[in-house]
């Protein structure tokens, strides 16, 4: 998967935005301001995912492509390596659960902000 086709994935869900708030190379996405997915755009090497922690523990010992958060809480991101050991649809699939957690953690007034939107 190429960062482009990454990127129109993660804005094509509701309420995403896009911007540089680290520096002018690392993309992070964010709903309602809270970040779900953050990746280099110069090299496209791996993206930084939120996942629930026993789950994140589960997948680090299954794929040797995913390990803990880099520059991240290594309880609750994984990052997720992009050089073809991940199938890219799993990688869209933790990207949906990373999305779906931070949507889930939202406060009620966020939750419908984004719900009636974006309905």
């Amino acid at each position: 998967m190429n960062i482009q086709a990454y990127r129109e994935y993660c804005l094509a869900k509701p309420g995403v935005t896009e911007d540089f708030p680290f520096d002018e190379k690392t993309l992070v996405f964010k709903v309602c301001g809270k970040m779900f997915a953050l990746v280099d755009v110069d090299f496209f090497e791996s993206v930084n995912l939120k996942c629930d922690p026993e789950k994140a523990l589960e997948l680090r010992a299954s794929y040797p492509g995913i390990k803990p958060g880099y520059h991240m809480n290594k309880k609750h991101w994984n990052t997720v390596e992009n050089d073809g050991s991940i199938e890219d649809d799993f990688l869209l699939q933790m990207t949906d659960e990373s999305y779906d957690l931070v949507v889930q953690k939202l406060t009620k007034k966020e939750k419908a902000l984004l719900l009636g939107r974006f309905q």
